[in-house]
């Protein structure tokens, strides 16, 4: 189990100066990544960068939510709504809603990806080889019957085509699964 606390790492001003972002992980590592996990605060009204032939999944973690500006109209996105998946190629406004908000992002530029909200005792997405869990909340994760304890903003993550059961024991708390499949 590969696990990172986002407060080890250092958060990157974006080029617009609306906002920063901890890059959670990449892989592989440098600029041609297929996969992405970054924990970003927008904070301030401003274009999204475009992310030409990338899909990308957004979660408010913490804030009052935005408003995005996407080519089949507005949506909004606060804490309590599930991820909203876009098109990278897009670099839709966003409008904050009550204030800075703090955002999960998970982008794919090759293979498939999902992310959606983890929900207490319920087991993790299976049929794929890469899962993570992101916490925002200290939580404990059962692996197989072994219980992990994991620190609030920590992404812990597995690559194995073993099955291997997840499951989160805490509740309530603010977690998303994610999933990642290169074919």
């Amino acid at each position: 189990m590969n696990h990172v606390l986002a407060a080890d790492v250092v958060p990157q001003p974006w080029r617009n100066g609306g906002g920063s972002t901890r890059e959670l992980l990449t892989w592989p590592g440098g600029g041609d990544w297929a996969l992405r996990v970054s924990l970003a605060v927008v904070a301030q009204d401003g274009p999204f960068s475009a992310w030409p032939g990338v899909r990308r999944w957004f979660a408010v973690v913490e804030g009052g939510g935005v408003e995005l500006g996407l080519p089949e109209g507005p949506v909004c996105v606060a804490a309590c709504s599930p991820p909203l998946q876009f098109a990278g190629d897009a670099a839709p406004p966003c409008r904050l809603l009550e204030g800075p908000t703090q955002d999960l992002n998970l982008m794919v530029r090759r293979g498939r990806g999902a992310m959606r909200r983890a929900m207490p005792a319920t087991a993790a997405p299976t049929g794929t080889p890469w899962r993570a869990l992101y916490t925002a909340d200290a939580a404990t994760l059962e692996l197989d019957g072994a219980v992990m304890p994991l620190a609030a903003g920590t992404l812990a993550w597995l690559h194995s085509d073993e099955p291997v059961g997840w499951q989160l024991q805490d509740e309530p708390v603010r977690a998303w699964w994610l999933t990642w499949s290169p074919a």
